[in-house]
């Protein structure tokens, strides 16, 4: 089992004004009905409210702390602004306590800071990036991912993901400049059941276990290898099988992950 390193923390509890609850569902849907497996059990949290929209513009802000934030693999890092209000946002490497950090167009290029693609410098890593102007970023928000911004064509700007794809994206969607933070958050070894059991992960039970009435897979005389290709409980095909169905934003992938 292996931990992560804490030592950038500076502060323990959160800012209690910009924490809510956060109920869990146990992966039932509004019948009671499980729709997504193995959920369930967890820690008890408190959900922290994250500025991804970063729409407090040219009012300078100092870094307060760096958190931690039990609902995302990312770090968070408390906002004072000058006007008084406090914020949350997305910790990126080489942001510490006391930087002074700004969203808008007059905005230096440093990490932390927020403008428009328009105006970003091509080939800057850049991370929290919106797909509709104003509705605050939605991809690129894991602990450790960047994406690069390669080039601006007409209206779009052309940016290479973590996964590889690369995409067009509107010149007047923002993005935050800068790698995220918890680089390790990859190699980190959950260790021991209990330790998935508090990250709310029920055990998974194999579909060549089942009988046949439950699963695809199961039955047969002894152990079994399922006799197909993978499926999901309903016969669907998995590992690799293609379920992108948005035509209307598929013309926007110049190059989709896995892709030679």
């Amino acid at each position: 089992m292996s931990v992560a390193d804490f030592s950038e923390l500076t502060r323990k509890k959160p800012e209690k004004k910009l924490t809510g609850a956060l109920k869990g569902s146990g992966g039932r849907n509004n019948l009671g009905r499980i729709t997504s497996f193995h959920r369930g059990g967890r820690h008890k949290r408190r959900y922290r409210k994250i500025d991804f929209r970063r729409d407090k513009v040219d009012i300078p802000a100092k870094v307060a702390s760096i958190e931690y934030d039990p609902n995302r693999s990312a770090r968070i890092a408390l906002l004072h602004y000058a006007d008084g209000d406090k914020r949350y946002i997305l910790a990126p490497i080489g942001v510490s306590v006391g930087d002074e950090l700004m969203a808008g167009e007059r905005a230096e290029i440093r990490p932390g800071n927020c403008l428009s693609l328009a105006v970003i410098p091509l080939g800057t890593v850049i991370h929290n990036i919106e797909l509709k102007p104003g509705k605050g970023g939605q991809l690129v928000r894991s602990a450790g991912v960047g994406a690069r911004l390669m080039a601006r064509e007409g209206k779009y700007a052309n940016i290479k993901l973590p996964s590889s794809e690369t995409r067009l994206v509107l010149q007047a969607c923002r993005a935050t400049i800068g790698q995220l933070g918890n680089t390790d958050h990859g190699n980190i070894s959950i260790g021991k059941a209990g330790r998935s059991r508090w990250l709310g992960q029920r055990p998974n039970v194999r579909g060549v276990a089942m009988n046949p009435v439950d699963h695809p897979h199961g039955g047969g005389e002894g152990r079994s290898s399922g006799g197909r290709h993978p499926v999901t409980p309903w016969g669907v095909p998995t590992k690799g099988h293609r379920t992108r169905k948005n035509r209307r934003t598929g013309r926007l992938i110049v190059k989709r992950r896995g892709e030679k």
